[in-house]
């Protein structure tokens, strides 16, 4: 009997129940509720999945996070070598090609206006970097949690790790792909409130047609001008625009097919499940992540915000040719900032077509927050 009841304690010993705090239950509670989000209301399953599914293995195995340093025979956890991969800014680098590969650039060469809607939604990340110093951040602290603000993870994670901020990265990553999944719930009420019914049936002009030529020579000039304005940026825009002559090349639709189909979705995976795995409860359920969230939701509004009321200037400009409904897609959420100005357009007329008028800004958004990037690596002699 002794050997029996020492057997069951050591199984019972063995399991989670025994470690696991009310912390880790809540973390495992917030895992549901992403899970759900995603399958239930469709809110950007590729990102919420794989992120919900790291934190809900994080918080009943933290040793899947066990770093090679603080292991008793030298072999780390499975996602800490995941997790390493975007530490050494190898997968938010991917992601850019990936990203490039997918997306059409011509709505944005056919209305080079719409890099100033794509700069004017950066203002968010530029008022959170002195809100956040206000709260008692440093500058490089600051610094990476303003990039939130820009609806981008990939870039978010860059700056982090760039500016050796990785005590924060996890509810930097954490906040920065959350709110690129709720766009369509958290901007809608921004661009409601601050437009007219009026402005939001605005029907644009069908873009012009854009050339082959302009559409190879885009990636090219654009990483030749901003690369050499700005080198740090080259890892994030020079994949950006890699990926994008894949695609319009035409010349190498093997890679251009691997780069947005395969390779991003292993990627994907592989960033999503490590994000997911740096929110265990004793990292992430302090006041410093409470701070986090908060600055990077102000960011994201502020931004949406200074996208939209750029675009109610340029439809005063134009006489009304402008819907400023597209200005919210200037934050880098791409595409889904794009469908959100379509889908709120659409509400008020459905036969207002706004989708690819809004790409235009969307994709700008992408380049600016990379030259945001950039522009705070270079402010802190980072290279």
């Amino acid at each position: 009997m002794e050997y029996i009841a020492n057997t069951l304690s050591n199984l019972w010993q063995q399991t989670a129940f025994t470690t696991m705090t009310p912390g880790n239950y809540a973390m495992i509670c917030v895992a549901f509720l992403f899970l759900y989000l995603a399958i239930r209301w469709d809110f950007e399953p590729l990102l919420l999945v794989p992120i919900s599914f790291g934190m809900l293995l994080v918080n009943i195995y933290p040793d899947i996070m066990l770093s090679i340093e603080d292991s008793s025979n030298g072999v780390g956890g499975l996602l800490y070598y995941f997790y390493m991969l975007d530490k050494w800014a190898i997968l938010p680098s991917l992601i850019f090609m990936g990203v490039g590969a997918m997306t059409d650039f011509g709505p944005l060469i056919a209305n080079p206006s719409s890099f100033l809607m794509g700069a004017a939604a950066q203002f968010g990340i530029f008022a959170a970097y002195f809100l956040a110093i206000a709260m008692g951040f440093n500058g490089q602290q600051a610094a990476s949690i303003s990039i939130i603000g820009g609806a981008d993870g990939p870039t978010s994670i860059f700056l982090a790790t760039k500016l050796n901020q990785t005590s924060i990265l996890g509810p930097i990553a954490v906040a920065a792909y959350s709110y690129m999944s709720l766009v369509p719930i958290i901007q809608p009420p921004v661009m409601k409130l601050l437009t007219t019914k009026k402005e939001r049936v605005i029907k644009m002009q069908q873009l012009r047609p854009v050339s082959k030529l302009e559409k190879i020579l885009f990636p090219i000039v654009v990483t030749v001008v901003v690369c050499m304005i700005l080198p740090t940026t080259a890892p994030l825009i020079g994949m950006l625009m890699l990926g994008n002559l894949f695609r319009e090349s035409g010349v190498v639709r093997q890679l251009q097919e691997t780069a947005s189909n395969a390779m991003m979705y292993i990627v994907v995976i592989l960033l999503g499940t490590s994000v997911g795995a740096t929110t265990s409860a004793q990292a992430f359920l302090n006041v410093t992540t409470i701070k986090i969230v908060i600055l990077g939701l102000i960011a994201f509004v502020v931004g949406t915000a200074g996208g939209v009321l750029l675009g109610k200037v340029m439809c005063l400009v134009t006489h009304g040719k402008v819907n400023p409904l597209i200005g919210s897609a200037g934050v880098s959420a791409v595409p889904m900032a794009a469908r959100v100005s379509q889908k709120v357009g659409a509400e008020y007329d459905p036969t207002n077509f706004l989708l690819m008028h809004a790409m235009g800004p969307n994709v700008a958004g992408v380049v600016g927050t990379a030259v945001a990037a950039g522009t705070f690596m270079a402010v802190f002699g980072v290279f």
